[in-house]
């Protein structure tokens, strides 16, 4: 069951700057072909994978503490067992909101990043929910 309502999801998908973290070059892997569709959606994105890629035309970022610049959403493509760790440095960094795509599930982390006042969506697809709801990134 997709976590977040039509709101808060509204509200996410309204924000411009995206880290996806597990983004690398590797086209077969579902961060790649989202993140290129969030490009898409006027969206900036901001590959973070521990080998820092360039991926689309965007410099990566080992970790979410290394980004020199403000992100508003944090997208996290990691095993649900790594993401709750993502979420609580979502928090630390000040982002605005957190996306966890399909299959990825930790309702503790939910529950802890939606009482730091963050925005989150949790099982879901954002290319698909863009696609579905048809928002740009303006508000």
């Amino acid at each position: 069951m997709p976590y977040g309502d039509d709101a808060t999801i509204r509200r996410i998908l309204s924000h411009r700057t995206w880290a996806v973290v597990g983004l690398s070059t590797n086209s077969h892997r579902a961060a790649f072909g989202v993140a290129a569709h969030l490009q898409q959606w006027g969206k900036r994105i901001v590959p973070v994978h521990p080998k820092a890629e360039t991926v689309h035309g965007e410099r990566g970022y080992a970790s979410l503490a290394d980004i020199p610049f403000p992100v508003d959403v944090v997208e996290v493509f990691v095993n649900s067992d790594l993401a709750g760790d993502i979420a609580d440095q979502a928090v630390r960094i000040g982002a605005k909101a957190v996306w966890f795509q399909l299959d990825v599930v930790d309702r503790a982390a939910y529950a802890r990043t939606t009482a730091a006042g963050l925005d989150m969506a949790m099982d879901r697809c954002a290319a698909v929910t863009l696609q579905r709801i048809g928002m740009t990134s303006a508000v």
